[in-house]
Parts: structure tokens; C-alpha cells; sequence
């Protein structure tokens, strides 16, 4: 495929010299969703802790806001823990099951 750019680069070529894994890493911290984390959809909830722990493994996070995202973190895995536990005792209680 030819140069349309004139740059030497090819037309979608990561121009990065690290890659798309470090342009990941260094993105920047995921938003506070729409609603509280108590009231986020299953899907939600999951989607919201997948950033949060990519957000945490950057490199370019200061001390300050590395543990703004762990706080955050730490209340959706204990949203998550909750969910499942009420799961379970509602398996262990319907009759038939």
C-alpha cells in the first residue's frame, strides 16, 4: 500500500515508538459512571471495574490518584461481593432447587 501521508508511515500505522499497549496503559482514569455503583447493571458494574483495574496498572498515575482509583475500586469488587452472596442465599433458599 502506498504512502498516501507523506510522512513515511503508513495510513493506520501505530506511530507510537511503544505500541498500543503502553498508549493503553497510559490513558487516561476511566469516568465516574452515570449513577452510583450500587445502582450499575451487571454489565455495567463489570465494564467499570475492567477500567479501574487498567486505570491502576498505568504507569503515568500519581500517588494520589492511584489510590482515588483503589477506593473507587474496592467499592465496586465489594458491590460485586455483595451481588454474589445475595445470589447464592437466594439459590440456597428457593425451594426446588
Amino acid at each position: 500500500m502506498p504512502d498516501l501521508t507523506g510522512t513515511g508511515e503508513m495510513p493506520g500505522q501505530d506511530q507510537s515508538p511503544a505500541g498500543p499497549a503502553l498508549q493503553a496503559r497510559t490513558s487516561a482514569p476511566p469516568r465516574q459512571p452515570g449513577h452510583p455503583v450500587h445502582a450499575l447493571a451487571t454489565l455495567e458494574l463489570s465494564r467499570y471495574r475492567r477500567e479501574l483495574e487498567h486505570a491502576i496498572t498505568g504507569t503515568s498515575l500519581d500517588p494520589a490518584t492511584r489510590d482515588g482509583l483503589r477506593r473507587q475500586l474496592d467499592d465496586v469488587l465489594a458491590e460485586q461481593e455483595s451481588r454474589t452472596q445475595l445470589r447464592q442465599a437466594s439459590r440456597k433458599g428457593a425451594p426446588g432447587l
